[in-house]
């Protein structure tokens, strides 16, 4: 397989995995929480209050937000970051429109907490399928990213407050706090949801394996497992022999083949197994951080040792 058909390939599964994700996000908005008139925070929520004023269809105004902040922010956010905004606006909005009128009222009825808590749970799973997949819907990430940038306010509490001040606002339209607080709610449990399955899916294992036979494990975790070693030196100190240890970070759905690999070579290797919350790199996860430039780092004062101020 060439190197420009297996970009293809991984590009191809990205967008239906994004695409899967914004179904999920769509099925949980429309058939959840929208019937029970609950405001949420994003451009989603903006959407759905504009939507109970005016009577505005919530598809087409989430995309014509969306539009309008791209616009404002283009400079800010890049070329890349609008592309992937504007493919997974028109999915999302696709999907809100065709699944909206099927759903006019709340699938579970007259249980409006277990309908903002299963609307949460989807829309978190969905929106963590995106975000895995490095897609994205927009909303308030277009504001936080231009905030960021010419702020010191960081990226998520730029988020924070302006979903909480979407939320908030419905008390001006429902004249009812039960609504706040169902929204508040649903932004706690869609973030747990959202962070669980970015989580679960960037988690990685390393190993630790001392055998005699460090040079075939190696290399079958080479050919097989298609995973790099790392060879360490080490001394055991009950023998005061030298050992070779095999060290193998993966990810962790692929520490099963690695412990099969391993059996099948060398059945007394001595393993150690460890979670790593990240691993960044080649073959893992993008170190995504915002690097400074040569000015900033001159202007910047250096820190003063033995200083009073807690760290």
């Amino acid at each position: 397989m060439t190197e420009t058909t297996r970009k293809f390939l991984n590009l191809a599964q990205d967008y239906v995995m994004i695409t899967l994700g914004l179904f999920t996000y769509a099925f949980g908005f429309t058939a959840f929480i929208l019937p029970e008139k609950i405001v949420i925070g994003s451009v989603t929520g903006l959407s759905s209050l504009i939507h109970f004023w005016l009577g505005w269809n919530v598809a087409l105004t989430y995309y014509a937000i969306n539009i309008i902040l791209l616009c404002i922010a283009f400079r800010s956010v890049g070329k890349q970051f609008v592309l992937r905004t504007i493919i997974g606006a028109s999915i999302a909005t696709f999907f809100i429109g065709v699944l909206q009128p099927m759903f006019p009222t709340p699938i579970v009825q007259q249980q409006t907490f277990m309908n903002v808590i299963l609307g949460a749970v989807l829309c978190g799973l969905g929106l963590g399928v995106v975000f895995t997949h490095n897609g994205s819907t927009g909303g308030t990430d277009i504001i936080a990213a231009m905030v960021s940038k010419y702020s010191t306010i960081s990226f998520g509490r730029t988020m924070m407050y302006c979903d909480v001040l979407i939320i908030c606002s419905s008390y001006l339209l429902f004249h009812s706090i039960d609504k706040i607080v169902y929204g508040l709610i649903y932004m706690v449990i869609y973030s747990v949801a959202a962070d669980r399955v970015i989580n679960n899916t960037r988690q990685s294992v390393q190993f630790l394996i001392i055998s005699k036979k460090w040079e075939q494990i190696a290399n079958n975790i080479n050919s097989v497992a298609h995973r790099g070693c790392t060879i360490l030196d080490g001394t055991g100190w009950y023998t005061k022999a030298t050992v070779k240890i095999v060290m193998v970070m993966c990810r962790k759905h692929e520490s099963v083949n690695i412990f099969r690999i391993i059996k099948e070579t060398d059945r007394e290797a001595i393993i150690t197994q460890s979670n790593c919350n990240s691993v960044y790199g080649y073959g893992f996860d993008e170190l995504k951080v915002r690097v400074r430039n040569k000015k900033d780092n001159e202007s910047e004062p250096m820190p003063i040792e033995n200083s009073s101020q807690n760290p």
